[in-house]
């Protein structure tokens, strides 16, 4: 329906329905503390698994409509494009909300473990990409089933490790990171059950929403001529990385950073475990075959900006550029090259 609208009436849809999951985002990462708090769950669980869950529907919805439709172009945009985005979404947190640096307050190594898996998963992937991805039947290929079972053993190894890491940090900042908080508003009457049927109110939110932006996206797609490959790594992983920007901020305002850094790692995780269900309903032949040189390079890019973090988190004592830590910067600088490296080859 979108396609028959002009290009300024699809812009203020894609707008609208960009903000109504920014909203939804909020009152999630609001309610998935509160749950942590409760429940006794560890926030880094909390925000590896049932936060980067929900604010993953958008790109759900995204790969499974564009891989019904045959689009491999913007599955694969959205999904390897969405990793450098999502990533730069804590650089941006640092530079904004932070008054030290981001990757000093964890407390528990588990970020550098999820960061390196997340290493490990894109090189696993770039090689499929890379060297040919083998068709096992029904038009499913090796690297996607590899990939959706190593994300499973993944979730599972986090989980194990950050219940029984002995990790001890001597050396931590003082507690007072947040430069723009903003209190939770707490409700200890609420009933658990009220508070998680609240939680999938904002999730099914974010769902409607990422119809909305991904039936819009592909609109401005066809009507500015910029193409599927560019919108997908630019501006529907943008609208699409929206729950994460809003529940990474209020996260971060918190003071729940640990909550903040799992739930983008975990979002990335996720968004390979969906080249499988996008590679069985993708009908043209195996997914990462239709790779080109757009999708590679997001691939490269996401696996720089990663890396980057990983140091970041080992090198505790890190210097501040423009406000935030050294890392961040090299991040945001990272995507912004990417973003005019993606428009140079689109």
């Amino acid at each position: 329906m979108t396609q028959h609208l002009p290009l300024t009436a699809n812009t203020i849809i894609f707008l609208a329905a960009a903000y109504a999951v920014w909203f939804a985002g909020n009152g999630l990462a609001n309610d998935a503390d509160d749950v942590s708090d409760r429940t006794g769950l560890g926030k880094a669980f909390v925000g590896l698994v049932l936060l980067a869950t929900a604010t993953s529907l958008p790109e759900i919805v995204t790969t499974s409509a564009a891989a019904l439709a045959g689009n491999a172009a913007l599955v694969l945009g959205n999904l390897f494009g969405g990793i450098t985005m999502q990533t730069a979404i804590l650089a941006a947190a640092d530079g904004l909300l932070v008054a030290g640096v981001l990757t000093m307050y964890p407390r528990k190594p588990t970020h550098a473990l999820e960061a390196i898996l997340l290493v490990i998963l894109l090189s696993v992937l770039l090689a499929a990409c890379i060297f040919g991805e083998r068709e096992l039947a029904f038009g499913i290929g090796a690297g996607t089933m590899l990939l959706g079972l190593c994300y499973g053993g993944s979730i599972w190894l986090l989980r194990r490790y950050d219940a029984n890491s002995d990790w001890i940090p001597l050396d931590l900042p003082e507690a007072v990171p947040v430069a723009n908080s903003h209190p939770r508003p707490r409700h200890p009457d609420l009933p658990l059950s009220r508070l998680y049927w609240r939680m999938t109110g904002y999730a099914a939110l974010i769902l409607a929403g990422g119809i909305v932006l991904v039936t819009s996206a592909e609109a401005i797609a066809v009507q500015s001529g910029l193409g599927a490959s560019f919108i997908g790594v630019t501006v529907l992983a943008a609208a699409t990385s929206m729950p994460e920007i809003s529940t990474t901020f209020a996260a971060v305002r918190l003071g729940a950073y640990t909550m903040a850094i799992s739930n983008i790692f975990g979002s990335n995780l996720i968004m390979l475990a969906l080249l499988l269900p996008a590679d069985m309903l993708y009908r043209e032949g195996t997914l990462l075959a239709a790779a080109g040189r757009p999708e590679l390079l997001a691939l490269i890019f996401g696996l720089m900006v990663t890396a980057i973090y990983v140091a970041g988190m080992l090198v505790r004592r890190k210097p501040k550029v423009l406000g935030m830590g050294l890392d961040s910067a090299l991040v945001l600088a990272v995507y912004a090259t990417s973003l005019a490296t993606l428009y140079a080859v689109r």
